[in-house]
């Protein structure tokens, strides 16, 4: 439970939408917080998560906890046959990312990333007017602005900011916290196709608080016929989750969650983002385990996940070495 966003969980939780058979949480710490915080009970508490699914056998098993601990969840579930979703990003190396792969084919199951914008109308409604409509033509480049003031800024807690700002458990600073976003929403964007290359700068405009890792990072994807531009920062002066869309014919802007706009020529026209799609991470999960959803190269695909830790890591080395990496 050390990822803050258990704490969205907990309100599914309260809300009825999900049943949860045990936790598995070694920090005596965070469970008595959460403990008091939630209400829990004492008998859904184990040490480890081996302990846990030898006491119960759950649909999914759930991982909030520190990106490079990922993989151990995947190893103890997958023999059991029990599929996984874990937070954003699905890992912190490719090393681990193929491990997880090659798991969840030799045992037959889902390995599944939840990402916040997969949710969002307007990121749905965006595929649906490139891919279904036409309404753009083809795509020349992608634009996306993730990021906020920082996590110890925006009140992080001390445990979630123990490994988010570790280069090894992260992996990297707001580069892999957020660089990681709009490497998941391009990949999707152009029909699960990994980009031929990756040119990233990764900065510290803020050494003090984040001596660790970089706190401000640009990644560049070259795709053929298209250039998408990923700016994650732990330096914006409010919290933004935007994507811009230049097409042959129409620009598309998704200011939000909610909010999208259409520009052809010099007029702005404002668009109704009325897709239907699963409203978060759990019922789209419940699909998926029922076999009503094929994940395919959806944005919380393992496929489409694999290619997001290959960019990432490939946007690391070139930060470091000032070079431009093939895939």
């Amino acid at each position: 439970m050390n990822h803050d966003h258990v704490r969205g969980l907990f309100s599914q939780w309260k809300r009825g939408e999900v049943i949860i058979l045990g936790i598995a949480e070694p920090d005596k710490q965070l469970i008595a917080k959460y403990k008091v915080s939630e209400n829990l009970p004492d008998s859904i508490f184990y040490p480890n998560i081996e302990s846990m699914l030898k006491h119960i056998k759950p649909d999914a098993v759930l991982a909030y906890n520190a990106t490079i601990d990922h993989l151990a969840v995947v190893e103890a579930a997958a023999p059991m046959g029990i599929p996984v979703m874990v937070e954003k990003p699905l890992a912190t190396t490719t090393k681990d990312a193929l491990c997880m792969q090659s798991l969840a084919n030799q045992y037959h199951i889902q390995v599944l990333t939840n990402y916040e914008t997969t949710w969002y109308p307007s990121t749905q409604k965006i595929f649906a007017m490139i891919h279904h409509d036409h309404a753009i033509g083809e795509i020349r480049r992608m634009v996306v602005h993730d990021g906020h003031q920082g996590p110890k800024e925006i009140g992080c807690s001390p445990d979630f900011l123990l490994w988010l700002t570790d280069p090894v458990k992260n992996g990297g600073g707001a580069l892999m916290d957020f660089g990681c976003y709009g490497a998941n929403l391009m990949v999707w964007l152009m029909d699960g196709k990994a980009p031929s290359a990756v040119t990233a700068y990764a900065r510290q405009i803020k050494p003090a608080i984040y001596p660790n890792v970089d706190d401000d990072a640009t990644i560049i994807l070259e795709f053929p016929g298209a250039l998408g531009v990923v700016e994650a920062s732990w330096n914006w002066p409010y919290g933004i989750k935007d994507l811009e869309i230049f097409g042959q014919t129409s620009y598309l802007h998704a200011l939000n969650g909610k909010e999208l706009r259409r520009r052809d020529s010099t007029d702005y026209f404002i668009v109704a983002t009325d897709v239907p799609y699963y409203k978060d991470n759990l019922s789209y999960l419940a699909d998926v385990i029922r076999g009503k959803r094929e994940p395919g190269h959806d944005l919380s695909s393992l496929d489409n996940n694999i290619i997001v830790v290959k960019i990432l890591e490939a946007a690391r080395k070139s930060a470091k070495d000032g070079k431009k990496i093939l895939l």
